[in-house]
């Protein structure tokens, strides 16, 4: 990661995933990159093609919200990621929150709440993707849900994480954005660098991934899973900030009522929950 740069390298990444007909523009022809040249990016942000090449290579370090805004829309960034392009330009040494003392630890009481769930597989994760805490029926859906497990590493790295999940590969491309997401313009964190570093050089899928710069707040989303025990189950995962931590997530699961999933998280559940 070039984290003296993150700027341009966002730009770049994501200048390389619009095409012209995307933004209205004449495809076709020889290009020598993917995507939009730097000056149709400027053309259409309506500023000079000098500036934006300045902005990509990191000789100007405090651009207008206004002129940002404008390149987020010619580069069709969501709300997040043009959150997410504002942070990176925020100017060095600009106040940010202050990260308590134990960024890490779970809060008793949020032990003590999923712990007594029976009927709902739950969780605490950081920003990371490092399991925390976790419960007795989260560890029956998979054994990668376990204190000091980082689930990023198991989906891409275990082949028996990877077998279990039927959504594969919308799972990995939505917990690489997420990540980006989570740890926004602190991208020389000790933890995010050793992380990145390891499922680079483990895993290809990661690594282009990664090199997108794909941006999403971390939100629910429907988990499907294909259990060796009780077979496929099609689980809700919710998703909840704890307060008063630095980006702790309570992650809990259910299924629809009626439904066969819930039968066959009721099956694993039983042997689950007996002490």
């Amino acid at each position: 990661m070039d984290v003296s740069n993150a700027l341009g390298e966002f730009l770049r990444a994501r200048r390389a995933l619009v095409r012209p007909e995307d933004v209205g523009l004449r495809g076709g022809g020889i290009r020598r990159v993917p995507g939009l040249r730097r000056e149709e990016v400027a053309l259409l942000a309506g500023i000079s093609s000098d500036y934006y090449l300045r902005l990509e290579q990191g000789r100007d370090r405090n651009p207008s919200a206004q002129v940002l805004r404008s390149v987020a829309r010619v580069l069709r960034l969501d709300a997040g990621a043009t959150a997410h392009l504002l942070a990176l330009a925020r100017p060095p040494g600009a106040p940010r929150t202050a990260a308590p003392q134990a960024p890490d630890a779970v809060p008793a009481s949020v032990r003590g709440l999923i712990d007594g769930w029976t009927r709902n597989p739950a969780y605490v994760q950081n920003r990371y993707a490092d399991a925390l805490a976790v419960n007795r029926l989260a560890t029956a859906l998979s054994p990668n849900y376990a204190p000091g497990v980082n689930l990023l590493r198991a989906v891409f790295l275990d082949p028996a994480e990877r077998a279990l999940r039927r959504d594969w590969e919308e799972l990995t491309e939505e917990g690489v954005a997420v990540l980006r997401g989570a740890v926004g313009p602190d991208l020389d964190r000790p933890r995010l660098g050793e992380l990145v570093a390891e499922l680079s050089a483990a895993s290809e899928r990661f690594r282009r991934l990664w090199e997108r710069h794909d941006v999403q707040p971390r939100r629910g989303r429907i988990s499907r899973l294909r259990h060796p025990e009780v077979g496929d189950l099609d689980l809700y995962s919710n998703k909840l900030s704890i307060d008063g931590t630095d980006g702790l997530t309570l992650v809990v699961f259910h299924a629809e009522p009626g439904s066969p999933s819930e039968e066959r998280l009721e099956a694993l559940g039983a042997p689950a929950a007996a002490p």
